[in-house]
């Protein structure tokens, strides 16, 4: 663990560098700039798309990796400092006007089908960041950072996060019964028509055991999956008041691609691992060995820390300036977006990470989560056994 030596007091050499959580999700403007500005090319809608999945795991592999960590003397004094909050808190209006100016933009071009595609990839990853803005914010302990964090998911109408992440994913995460964490042998297609219904039905069915609790109904105002879920039909109604209900496609492919973006990053972040279940019937204490880790730095500093998601699973209110590396813990290949690109051709994701996956849990079958009906071929494929009773 690192100390602080007194006689010199820490300094984060990444502060500077966390604006790029405000500079990376600017860029989906960058498109419809040059398109209205220099010349109007579908071609430039594609520069936001090409640098989030091209052009960031280049980064990631140009500038490397760094596993330090803070000084544990130090964190009190980095998660009480402001400057780190307020990039949150100005990611905010930042997402909102860059989703409405986009809506505008294609509502009133005249884009080719594959422009209009470009939009949608662009501004849905854009909604991914509104997602783990929201993921951030939604831990702390504050009024304000808890409804900004609803704010941020009214973007991709998917204000259930907020319920289904907190309460849900950090009760059940590494076990079968988590809708939010992959199973070897389970393609990501497979799993998102999983995810996404089944997140949406714990969240719904967490909140109305809560408000039952309270004697209070679930079509309540005091409803927190209902909450953002108004923000976002205020949202998406008032678009098409003002552009007509030709927008309506756009903005519903907009809102899936970038649930599918968390989807993605659920996909990677505990494929295959499983806690054991004791005795009692319940599952061991999540570890930090039951997520993978990715000590990237370029989409860390894009994604506040996300990719350290095993101290956020064993410390969920810490904050992303803070969050620490662990020695000996499952790694990614990549950064998050390149193990996007990787999960999205099935085969390549499977000869990748499933030799990684049996690594991580050193061939015990008893630490593995296998997709139902796929175990016996995948123990033959991989000559694996049980361990004797």
């Amino acid at each position: 663990m690192t100390t602080l030596n007194p006689a010199l007091p820490y300094r984060d050499r990444k502060r500077p560098l966390w604006l790029m959580s405000l500079f990376v999700p600017a860029l989906g403007l960058i498109g419809p700039a040059l398109y209205l500005l220099v010349a109007p090319l579908n071609a430039w809608l594609w520069l936001s798309p090409a640098f989030f999945y091209f052009g960031i795991p280049l980064l990631d592999a140009l500038i490397g990796e760094d596993p330090s960590n803070p000084p544990e003397e130090a964190v009190p004094g980095l998660e009480a400092d402001p400057y780190y909050r307020w990039i949150t808190y100005l990611l905010v209006p930042l997402l909102w006007l860059g989703f409405i100016a986009n809506a505008a933009f294609v509502a009133t071009q005249p884009l080719a089908w594959h422009g209009v595609l470009a939009m949608i990839i662009s501004t849905g990853g854009g909604l991914g960041f509104a997602i783990n803005l929201g993921h951030e914010m939604g831990h702390k302990k504050s009024a304000l950072e808890r409804w900004l964090g609803k704010i941020a998911l009214a973007l991709c109408c998917y204000g259930h996060f907020y319920i289904e992440h907190n309460r849900g994913h950090h009760r059940d995460v590494a076990t079968p019964v988590d809708p939010a964490s992959s199973r070897m042998g389970e393609h990501i297609y497979r799993f998102v028509l999983r995810e996404l219904p089944g997140g949406f039905r714990r969240a719904w069915q967490l909140e109305k055991e809560r408000l039952a609790r309270c004697n209070q109904s679930p079509w309540s105002l005091g409803n927190e999956v209902l909450q953002p879920a108004l923000i976002s039909l205020a949202l998406y109604g008032g678009l098409v008041a003002v552009f007509g209900i030709a927008l309506l496609p756009y903005l519903l492919l907009t809102a899936f691609w970038g649930a599918f973006q968390l989807t993605s990053a659920n996909y990677l972040e505990h494929y295959g691992l499983l806690r054991r279940k004791l005795d009692n019937g319940r599952y061991e204490i999540c570890q930090p060995h039951h997520s993978w880790n990715s000590n990237h730095l370029f989409s860390n500093w894009a994604l506040f820390h996300l990719q350290r998601h095993s101290d956020h699973h064993a410390h969920p209110t810490r904050r992303y300036q803070s969050l620490r590396n662990f020695e000996n813990l499952p790694r990614l290949p990549s950064g998050y977006f390149g193990m996007y690109l990787l999960a999205y051709c099935p085969p390549l994701w499977f000869r990748v990470m499933n030799p990684r996956l049996l690594q991580a849990v050193n061939g015990e079958t008893a630490r593995i989560n296998f997709q139902p009906g796929h175990r016996e071929r995948l123990m033959r494929q991989y000559h694996l056994q049980d361990a004797p009773a």
